[in-house]
């Protein structure tokens, strides 16, 4: 691979799920038009992310990476964004109570529209059509499949509306609405897991009742002069799969690094490990030259803060990894199973040579049934590189029959097994701390969407409302793939909550938790579907 690199370098290279347009000349008006446009996002919103992402490599921050499957132009509501922020914000308090670590939320939302396919056609009923590929490409109609550059312009100005719309909610007191003692507990069936349910929500309050009873909270709403405080205003960044790589290339910008970034930072020492083995020193998130120099330029993503490569665009010489080891902004590496761990860490030296931290976060997408055969030798290599990087679990993609978390339902619906979701989760718990390594974060597809009598969606099976196949058809929304409804998404939240609390309190007492599953056999994890380990 040359050391040359453009936004449009990837050009010359081969291109998986590429899109092809019959009008290329309408094509490059459009594109051209995106190039003219405002950034969505600025370098110093991307530059405070890479910070973040830091602190979640040295295990000093969680990341909660959550949304849509791929969002369409028709659910560009308000009511939408706000169930859905609102969702982002109660799962990640959840998390802050239970772990005592501070969450970057980063959503799959204001730009997560294009939709990686198997195959570049389907058949509906008798005819074979192009497959499908989001709203940003074609039509979900059958007569509407022909590629539209229009579609792409569409995207920029749906991905800025809901950006906007983020952006006024979490200045303006929002996050502050979302109260633990306002949710309601009565989806959950079985009684032992409302009691941990509700210990857990009592705890939380009663800690956010103290703080605004000591005056770290303001009493005073913000539409009466209130300050924010520190539970009104929360960082919260965007990401989308770096899908289209013409779109992404118009939305690349040159800009200087700002003035504080440019400050020096030393290397991180070597650090030895319990196991004897020696973690290799790190550099910082710029190289000695960059730091001093106030002229030169870098490129940076501006259509999102955090954007991922997938299972399917991977390709050591192919067109996505070429664009994506250029930019600046922090990056998403889908693994899976197909993964090597000798290709990964050539990939990691590919996109990252300098080893900067704050650059790689490495999603892990195994499905529960095979995750013991690949995660272990991933995070050894990882290791054994010297690579920094944030390991989070996408627990959502294992496909397969009943007990994967991705399955047909014997009604035809596509579905998610929420036992099989959380089993995948507390896996990649114990397998980290088996190779000392610690999970930073998980990436999930859920939704707060409600239907107008206030009723969460039904796509995925299981979880403390123990939802069955029979009800899915109830309030089955989705286009695309099936996601977690606000009550399994808390679920999830209590879980993990629970895991971190117990870990936190052992850690407390002055005693390291060997085990790394605390969970595992609790309440938490027998009640909402989980199976013990083989």
């Amino acid at each position: 691979m040359s050391t040359a690199w453009s936004p449009s370098s990837w050009r010359s290279k081969p291109i998986a799920q590429d899109v092809v347009y019959p009008d290329r000349a309408k094509l490059d008006k459009v594109l051209n038009k995106i190039s003219s446009l405002p950034p969505m996002v600025t370098p110093s919103e991307i530059e405070r992310l890479r910070h973040q992402v830091t602190l979640v490599q040295q295990n000093e921050a969680f990341l909660l990476h959550a949304g849509d499957c791929a969002e369409s132009f028709d659910a560009c509501t308000h009511e939408n964004i706000s169930n859905k922020i609102g969702l982002i914000l109660s799962f990640s308090l959840i998390l802050i109570w239970g772990a005592r670590l501070p969450v970057v939320r980063v959503g799959r939302i204001a730009g997560q529209y294009a939709k990686p396919r198997s195959s570049s056609t389907e058949k509906i009923g008798d005819r074979e059509v192009m497959s499908f590929r989001g709203d940003n490409v074609n039509g979900l109609d059958a007569n509407d499949r022909t590629p539209d550059p229009e579609r792409l312009l569409s995207a920029y100005f749906h991905s800025t509306t809901t950006l906007n719309y983020i952006r006024g909610l979490l200045t303006s007191g929002f996050a502050s609405l979302h109260h633990p003692r306002d949710w309601s507990l009565n989806h959950v069936r079985s009684p032992s897991l409302r009691t941990e349910f509700e210990k857990i929500v009592d705890g939380l309050s009663d800690a956010l009742d103290f703080a605004k009873t000591i005056g770290v909270e303001s009493n005073i709403a913000y539409e009466q002069g209130g300050g924010r405080g520190t539970m009104g205003e929360v960082d919260f960044y965007t990401s989308h799969e770096g899908l289209m790589l013409a779109y992404e290339e118009a939305l690349t910008r040159e800009f200087p690094l700002p003035s504080s970034v440019r400050q020096k930072e030393p290397p991180t020492p070597p650090v030895e490990r319990e196991d004897g083995n020696v973690t290799p020193p790190c550099q910082p998130s710029l190289s000695a030259a960059a730091r001093l120099s106030s002229s030169k330029k870098y490129h940076y993503n501006t259509g999102a803060h955090f954007i991922w490569i997938g299972d399917r665009t991977r390709q050591l010489t192919h067109a996505h990894v070429e664009y994506f080891r250029g930019i600046r902004n922090p990056i998403g590496i889908k693994v899976g199973p197909s993964m090597q761990s000798e290709e990964l860490v050539r990939l990691l030296d590919l996109v990252n040579p300098d080893k900067e931290f704050g650059r790689i976060t490495l999603i892990t997408r195994y499905g529960a049934k095979k995750i013991d055969n690949y995660l272990a030798g991933h995070i050894r290599a990882v290791q054994a590189s010297g690579h920094p990087v944030a390991w989070i679990c996408d627990p959502m993609h294992g496909k397969g029959d009943i007990g994967f978390s991705t399955h047909t339902a014997s009604n035809g619906l596509k579905t998610r097994d929420f036992g099989a979701i959380i089993e995948e989760i507390t896996a990649c718990l114990r397998i980290h701390s088996e190779c000392e390594s610690r999970l930073g974060g998980v990436s999930l597809e859920f939704t707060g969407e409600l239907n107008d009598e206030g009723y969460s969606v039904t796509e995925c099976v299981g979880g403390s409302m123990k939802m069955s196949e029979d009800e899915l058809s109830l309030r089955y929304a989705s286009f695309c793939d099936p996601r977690l409804n606000f009550e399994q998404s808390l679920d999830v939240a209590f879980m993990i909550s629970d895991y971190h609390k117990k870990e936190y309190s052992e850690k407390v007492k002055g005693r390291r938790v060997k085990d790394g599953v605390r969970g595992v056999e609790n309440v938490l994890y027998a009640e909402l579907g989980g199976k013990s380990p083989a």
